[in-house]
Formats: structure tokens, sequence, C-alpha cells
């Protein structure tokens, strides 16, 4: 079934081709692919592989690191030992998609209470699936704002269910504001 979004062409929007997570030995750990770059699962592997062995060396713990890789732009943060990566293509704005990381990687550290390494997001792979679902859809970005993500996952995710009394300050702000914004277009 095909997306509709208006008069616009799917291309005329800001697209990943990929979305990351690996663990600190390059491994899977969630990833979801939007395109047909890699067709098949030793491509996408190989492609994983030789990303993680040219970002491996660089220091994208207190900051997010873009490069070039295969023609394709590459925005990359590490925490712990879990590496995050968004991958699109070389005619894309690398601030959108520092956005999109920045967006995830953020709504990861709220999902997970702050215990963002591979143990916990194994724990919880199922949240930090849905969370690049709230992310992107076919490609296409939907949302970058990690309260807003983290919270859509939460309402989502069943038992996980963040109550409005574990919230944080600035989370319980987001939502409040969602709710007022709600009320006032009704």
């Amino acid at each position: 079934m095909a997306h509709s979004y208006g008069e616009y062409s799917k291309e005329s929007y800001p697209s990943v081709k990929n979305i990351l997570l690996l663990d600190s030995e390059g491994k899977r750990v969630a990833v979801k692919y939007f395109s047909d770059d890699w067709p098949t699962l030793a491509a996408k592997l190989s492609f994983e592989k030789s990303l993680f062995a040219k970002t491996v060396k660089t220091n994208a713990r207190s900051e997010a690191e873009i490069t070039m890789f295969d023609s394709y732009i590459v925005v990359y943060k590490f925490v712990q030992d879990l590496h995050f990566f968004v991958t699109a293509g070389s005619d894309e704005n690398e601030l959108i998609l520092a956005a999109v990381l920045q967006g995830f990687f953020d709504a990861v550290g709220l999902l997970l209470r702050n215990d963002v390494e591979k143990r916990t997001a194994l724990e919880n792979l199922d949240l930090i699936l849905l969370c690049i679902d709230e992310i992107i859809d076919g490609g296409i970005i939907l949302e970058t704002d990690a309260n807003t993500i983290a919270g859509k996952v939460a309402t989502n995710g069943g038992d996980n269910t963040v109550t409005f009394s574990e919230q944080t300050l600035s989370q319980a702000f987001a939502t409040a504001r969602e709710h007022l914004a709600r009320s006032l277009l009704n």
C-alpha cells in the first residue's frame, strides 16, 4: 500500500536510507533499512561492517560526527557500548540527519532511563524498534523530537508506559504543551 503525501512526491521530503544501532564490536542491536540500495542480507551486513570499521576509531562520543561513506552521508554518535548511525543519500541535508540522529539517541535515552548500553537495549529491543518506527516511515522522516517520540512509544508500549509522576520535568512540560495544543485545536 503506497503512502499518500499530498501533491508532493516522496523525493521532495527529506529521507533516510537506514538507521543502525550497533554494539562496540560492530554487531547488530537494532537496524532498519528503508532503501533497496542493499538488496540482500549479505550486502547489508557488509555495509554495516565497513561502516563500523571506518568510524570505530573516531571520537563521536560528545557530539555527532558526519562523514561521507560509499557516496552516502552518515551521521553517527557513540555512547557506552552502542553506536548510533543514520544514513542518507548524498543530496540530503546534514542538519536534518543530525536532528534525526539526536532525536533517536535522546528518545532511546529517555526510554531506557539513561541506562543506554547494549544489555539494556537488548532487553528493551521492542521499544527501540518502535522508536525507529515513530521517527521514520518508509524512509520519510516523521518526527525528531525525543520527548514526542518517547511519549508515543511509551503510550504504545503497553506495560512500559511512563506515568505522569515518573516523568522528568521537561517530559512533563512537553506532555502538558501537547495536551494544551490538542485542546486548543479542538
